[in-house]
């Protein structure tokens, strides 16, 4: 293993694990590996490349690498189910970046593993960028590092089936409000359905967390993606017009309610993508990474591109 300094993720094609460059020859490797849990832990993030699996192959890779499939309950990102707990990876337009992030870490519960898998390839560009959390929590100036020492305040605007952003069915796959209020009794989370048949969700989380196994303190949070400024300057101003800060889909603030300052939102978005390693797809290529130790993104791209992601607790 690497210090944080000069991280990259392992890569396991046939010729460094001996098997065969065959969806059958991972499944025997990823059998015959004593301690993949160890592994991921020690590396952080796992590539696999050159064992050319298929979309029909999929489901038994993962069933190696993913023990307890999760749905995407409570996710925030538009995305597309494929498969038995299966999505596309964030359906954001191509031309722009996807900042550094741990999937649903502004969630009261987080996957502790995430696997992708490219289907298709782009013509150009698509690199999934990932991120040690410790560097990028010690790249940031320590103001910022302070200034969120006592975690942030998500608030989320789902709407009934019409409006800006997702819906609370779609966001929770239900069209049942006592499923989603007994979800969310579960999460230490406020909430009130609004007149228009929307749903407002409050939620108090930390901004940094330790692994569970090392201990290690990292960077985890989501307030630059929630914060208007991690829009970019021209987005954040056309939304002010449409309506307040409060009403947006998404939007966060210090957990004493306090706003959160436009420059360490910046900050955290440029730092997180300044210290990441780039991850370039080829078809049939895999990642598995630790959630936790890990923070990933996107970058644009040309052509089609098809990258599913599934997710284990």
């Amino acid at each position: 293993m690497t210090g944080h300094d000069d991280w990259l993720p392992y890569e396991i094609t046939p010729a460094s694990s001996g098997a065969a460059a065959s969806a059958r020859g991972l499944v025997d490797h990823l059998r015959d590996l004593d301690d993949l849990a160890g592994l991921l832990t020690r590396e952080k993030a796992l590539v696999f490349r050159g064992f050319e699996v298929t979309p029909d192959e999929l489901d038994g890779v993962m069933d190696e690498l993913l023990p307890n499939r999760l749905a995407y309950v409570h996710g925030n990102s538009p995305r597309t189910k494929v498969g038995d707990n299966v999505y596309t990876s964030t359906e954001y337009p191509e031309q722009f970046t996807i900042s550094m992030h741990n999937e649903m870490s502004y969630a009261y519960a987080w996957p502790s593993r995430l696997l992708f898998y490219c289907q298709q390839q782009p013509q150009t560009g698509g690199a999934t960028p990932v991120v040690d959390g410790v560097r990028w929590l010690q790249a940031l100036d320590a103001e910022v590092r302070e200034a969120f020492r006592g975690g942030v305040r998500y608030t989320q605007n789902l709407h009934g089936g019409v409006g800006l952003g997702k819906s609370w069915q779609e966001t929770f796959e239900t069209q049942d409000r006592a499923e989603v209020e007994a979800f969310l009794k579960t999460t230490e989370a406020e909430w009130e359905w609004k007149a228009d048949g929307g749903l407002r969700v409050h939620q108090i989380r930390p901004s940094t967390v330790r692994h569970p196994v090392t201990g290690t303190e990292v960077w985890f949070n989501q307030a630059d993606q929630w914060h208007p400024a991690g829009l970019g300057d021209e987005t954040a101003k056309a939304l002010a017009q449409i309506m307040p800060e409060e009403d947006l889909p998404q939007s966060v603030g210090f957990a004493d309610g306090t706003p959160i300052p436009a420059e360490y939102v910046t900050q955290i978005r440029d730092r997180g993508l300044d210290n990441a390693v780039d991850v370039d797809w080829c078809t049939g290529d895999l990642m598995l990474i630790d959630n936790v130790l890990v923070g990933h993104g996107r970058r644009p791209f040309t052509g089609p591109r098809r990258v599913l992601v599934a997710m284990c607790d």
